[in-house]
């Protein structure tokens, strides 16, 4: 392969602008060449609205008849006025912010020269008012003036639309590209695909896809390149997680577990409750994981009050009781408390030291936590980052559990096993992923599922409603007995977001139910102080809590039956679910009510996904769709699910290919050696070394 290419030498760039391709990680000409399209934009003559093209896109070549300069108040103006094809007079309109004081140059002097009257140009803009047909209205978003081999690259076209920075144009870009398709880079690109694969899958060549990905000739070339492309990324992550999980298995523990019970038998007569059928089921496959002679690695997955927290605390007792440490890492202070105040009453009388720690925790406390964890004295360990600090050393670790595993990066959850030379890790989400991507992308992880929620969990009716109608539901549970959530996104309002803030709303509630007992919790309480409020809501000495989503988890109490959600539209799915799973634990109904305040096209399809359904995996595919896939699986971070091309739900039956083909590529070659596997292997260990992290190919 020859060296890259600098991108300050391709033709046009130079020096400065190379710095603007830096901020958009374009180093090199082999770089520009991967940077693909964010989408298109359908700009061939006549053609009806598609997948690029919206009514309101205008294309067209007309020639001009006269133009003009307008100041306004603001912004200067100027318009030209054209004639099509067609004998249509069309007005084109071009904005410029006004600069008081005399300007140098003219701001319209390239308008003027390509627009003079009786030239041809194409045209691209925005319909003002699409009813306005004669004397027809545009915001011009790009104009080209000669109608040439450049021009083509801009109109007349499927033509690409990339996500810029400041200071560069998609009209420049396209030049660039098509620079750099000029190049050496485009024949020197190299094809890491094995043959046998191009040729089974009928794809693409990698210059052949390079080129049609950004100037397609056809929506079926650019679907073709498209295809190629995803295939490529899935082929290259699924096969490393495959290289991952052969080599997990081949790790073998220096240390053993016997399920000896004198923690866990009186652990679970002290509960008060029975396990699910399906909370069995897993905890059987978790133990068996620690029985092994090889390190655990599963994610345990279940739907939002399914009971995983207590399946974790089994599994962590089973630790303990055979003399070893445990330690569980959760995304948030709160979180992590909350943990804490659970695994305090459910180990109530059991000889289990359990503590918390976090970046609040007090020097002293924190003192007296490093010296008992490192003496061993501390069993079980709850915390947020500050558990992977350098200065936490453990006597013992076996066991690590992270909990709301897509909250944290490949790199920390790695940094939390270099605590100890050999660690079972289990982890833990609300929000199930789809087991084609965990068979895919946790290559390395065996998946276990708790599929049913405890009996006697309620059906919960969510609905949105105004303040007024959600607090008389409030009003007429509570006066019934039961109990109230109203949640706040923020503690304090903010002059930048328009939400509403707990701390000021809470005093207007008090005003709204003066007849009931209210509380207020959020982050920046101290522990003692949210503690006290929890336990008091608890023992229904409160009737409604006001608080921010601070009890998104962790918080059981059977006789609250109303959660309203203000400001619905600011939560994500996963959280206005669990959220949602606050109530409907008890015996009576339920209901979570959604009270939208300014509501996009996004944010009002996570309400109405919400009010449609309580399928966990429903939701979380959804919410996988809409955040993507990186940050659900907790890749983002460290750039592994960062596809360029693929798209893991439009591209399911690409995606399925890839694993397929993976498997029987690993099966027939397992350390790729084979001489048509050599670039492919290439390719995967440049991507272990810049940022994956998943795999030693040496």
């Amino acid at each position: 392969m020859n060296a890259p290419t600098q991108i300050q030498y391709l033709k046009g760039i130079g020096p400065a602008k190379a710095k603007l391709f830096e901020k958009l990680e374009i180093a090199t000409v082999e770089d520009l060449l991967h940077y693909y399209p964010r989408t298109y934009q359908d700009r061939r003559l006549g053609m009806p609205p598609n997948e690029y093209n919206s009514d309101s896109l205008v294309v067209f070549k007309g020639r001009v008849l006269r133009t003009q300069t307008v100041p306004a108040r603001s912004v200067l103006i100027f318009k030209a006025f054209l004639e099509d094809e067609k004998g249509n007079q069309i007005e084109c309109t071009w904005f410029k912010k006004r600069t008081f004081g005399r300007y140098n140059f003219d701001p319209f002097g390239t308008l003027k020269k390509d627009f003079h009257i009786g030239s041809e140009v194409w045209v691209i803009g925005r319909r003002e008012n699409k009813n306005n047909f004669f004397g027809n209205k545009i915001t011009v978003e790009e104009q080209y003036a000669a109608d040439d081999v450049l021009t083509e690259l801009h109109a007349g076209r499927l033509t690409p639309v990339y996500a810029l920075t400041d200071g560069l144009t998609n009209k420049q870009f396209r030049l660039f590209v098509h620079e750099a398709l000029q190049t050496s880079a485009l024949a020197g690109e190299p094809e890491i695909l094995p043959p046998a694969l191009l040729q089974k899958r009928k794809l693409l060549s990698a210059p052949q896809a390079l080129k049609a990905i950004h100037f397609p000739n056809s929506l079926a070339e650019l679907t073709s390149a498209r295809a190629r492309l995803a295939y490529e990324e899935f082929l290259l992550l699924a096969t490393a997680w495959g290289i991952k999980r052969t080599q997990t298995k081949i790790l073998a523990k220096d240390y053993s577990y016997e399920i000896k019970k004198n923690l866990l038998s009186p652990f679970r007569q002290n509960l008060g409750f029975e396990f699910t059928n399906s909370q069995r089921k897993v905890i059987n496959e978790i133990f068996s994981d620690l029985c092994s002679v090889r390190p655990m690695n599963r994610l345990l997955q279940g739907d939002v009050g399914s009971g995983k927290t207590v399946v974790a605390l089994c599994a962590m007792l089973l630790a303990v009781e055979n003399g070893y440490q445990a330690a569980l890492m959760a995304p948030t202070e709160i979180l992590a408390e909350q943990h804490y105040f659970t695994f305090k009453k459910m180990l109530a009388g059991l000889p289990v030291n359990v503590a918390v720690l976090t970046s609040s925790t007090k020097a002293a406390a924190r003192k007296k936590i490093l010296k008992e964890l490192a003496d061993g004295t501390l069993h079980i360990l709850i915390g947020t980052h500050a558990v992977i600090q350098d200065d936490v050393k453990f006597h013992n670790l076996r066991l690590a559990v992270i909990d709301e595993q897509h909250r944290f990066g490949v790199k920390q959850r790695s940094k939390l096993k270099e605590k100890t030379a050999k660690l079972d890790l289990l982890t833990m989400t609300a929000t199930p992923i789809p087991r084609t991507l965990a068979l895919a992308f946790y290559g390395d992880l065996e998946v276990s599922t708790i599929s049913e929620l405890p009996p006697g969990r309620q059906a919960i009716i969510t609905e949105t409603a105004t303040p007024k109608l959600a607090y008389d539901r409030v009003r007429e549970e509570v006066s019934n007995g039961r109990q109230a959530y109203i949640v706040f996104p923020l503690i304090e309002e903010s002059e930048k977001i328009s939400a509403k803030a707990v701390t000021e709303e809470f005093e207007k509630l008090k005003k709204v139910f003066p007849q009931f007992r209210l509380s207020m919790l959020h982050g920046q309480m101290t522990q003692a102080e949210k503690e006290k409020i929890m336990a008091d809501f608890a023992a229904h000495q409160t009737d409604i809590l006001v608080a921010t989503p601070v009890i998104e988890v962790g918080i059981d109490v059977k006789n609250a039956t109303v959660m309203v959600i203000e400001n619905a539209e600011r939560f994500g799915l996963a959280s206005l679910h669990q959220l949602r799973g606050r109530v409907g634990r008890g015996e009576h109904q339920s209901y979570c009510v959604l009270v939208p305040q300014h509501a996009g096209s996004v944010a009002k399809e996570r309400v109405d996904i919400i009010c449609a359904t309580r399928d966990g995996f429903k939701i979380g595919e959804r919410d996988m769709q809409l955040r993507g896939p990186g940050e659900i699986l907790g890749t983002r971070q460290s750039g592994e699910l960062e596809f360029k091309a693929g798209d893991i739900f439009k591209d399911r039956d690409i995606l399925y290919q890839a694993i397929q083909d993976r498997d029987e590529l690993l099966s027939q070659d397992p350390g790729l050696i084979k001489p048509e596997h050599a670039l492919f292997r290439r390719k995967l260990q440049e991507l272990y070394q810049k940022n994956w992290h998943l795999i030693d190919l040496s």
